[in-house]
């Protein structure tokens, strides 16, 4: 019953999404001194909860994330990844790490005083 609980799959899937843009970004600032280096993004959580509403598949949030090329302009040696905007999204994930498993513990504590059961 619990593990029915849309909400519950939405943020399990918003902490997933955090972790996997926290690796992205450290890729991205590990090659960040490499010649010809083309950063990385991934698409943005808003982005992969339309793509994934629109499937048929039956667990949609069970799909992956999208990671793509970056856009961004090129340095003289080719590399096009930005420090500065690596560590913008790297404490973005974080930010959104920290809520969705503070939002998950806090249902789970809402539906176990429901059921009757203390923490």
């Amino acid at each position: 019953m619990i593990s029915d609980v849309q909400l519950l799959h939405v943020y399990g899937a918003m902490a997933r999404y955090a972790a996997e843009a926290q690796s992205v970004s450290a890729k991205n600032i590990a090659r960040a001194n490499e010649p010809g280096f083309k950063a990385q993004q991934i698409e943005s959580f808003d982005a992969y909860l339309a793509r994934v509403s629109a499937s048929a598949a039956p667990d949609p949030l069970a799909q992956g994330f999208r990671v793509t090329d970056s856009t961004a302009p090129m340095s003289p040696n080719g590399n096009n990844v930005s420090i500065e905007q690596e560590i913008f999204n790297s404490a973005e994930a974080a930010g959104q790490h920290s809520l969705a498993l503070s939002v998950y513990t806090k249902s789970m504590d809402l539906l176990r005083s429901a059921i009757g059961r203390r923490g």
